[in-house]
């Protein structure tokens, strides 16, 4: 298995040529294509986004890895909650293996799904926000619809949705790595960034 935190991580490495290295890198450059061309395509409107009926607060990172997200989309719902607004946290679901479009992981009641079908973090969340539902799903736009119909909340969390632009985010919270803000400052596969500085 590749170990990618000492390869993102050494600093040497970044200054020697190895094939490894130039591979990864011309990956990068495919990528860094790839995320531009998708951008444009959203900033021309070319590809749409959806606008919700109640507010989106997005948490995310420009790295991969931990930086926080989910102890700051538990603190931030939890504060939102003690203020009278009618939360829902909404996922992807990454590591979950229910291949529906729209998963109750939580209805704010009881927590309907485990880590196989839910994935490690709604579960954490879900275990950790009692009286907040909690979905996940594929396309965002159906879960937070879900959250509004279904539940009736008036602001969603989405945890993890920085890069993730099918549905209007009102307000997107950024974490970074205080060490090591952008990683390498290489994109992906070479280095930690999702997308170019």
């Amino acid at each position: 298995m590749i170990d990618w935190q000492r390869i993102w991580n050494d600093e040497d490495s970044i200054r020697r040529f190895s094939p490894t290295r130039a591979l990864l890198y011309l990956s990068s450059l495919v990528y860094r294509l790839i995320v531009t061309l998708r951008s444009r395509l959203y900033d021309r409107q070319i590809l749409k986004s959806v606008k919700l009926s109640c507010p989106v607060i997005s948490v995310g990172n420009i790295t991969v890895g931990g930086t926080g997200k989910t102890p700051c989309v538990i603190g931030l719902t939890r504060m939102l909650q003690q203020n009278g607004f009618k939360c829902a946290v909404i996922s992807r679901g990454y590591g979950g293996k229910n291949p529906q479009s729209v998963n109750i992981v939580s209805d704010g009641n009881s927590v309907l799904l485990g880590a196989e079908s839910a994935g490690d973090e709604p579960l954490l969340i879900a275990r950790s926000l009692p009286g907040i539902p909690v979905i996940t799903g594929a396309k965002r736009k159906f879960t937070g619809q879900s959250a509004i119909d279904r539940f009736g909340s008036n602001v969603l969390i989405c945890d993890d949705a920085f890069q993730h632009r099918q549905i209007v985010r009102d307000i997107d919270i950024v974490l970074l790595d205080a060490e090591k803000p952008l990683g390498n400052g290489y994109l992906l596969p070479r280095g930690p960034l999702r997308e170019p500085k």
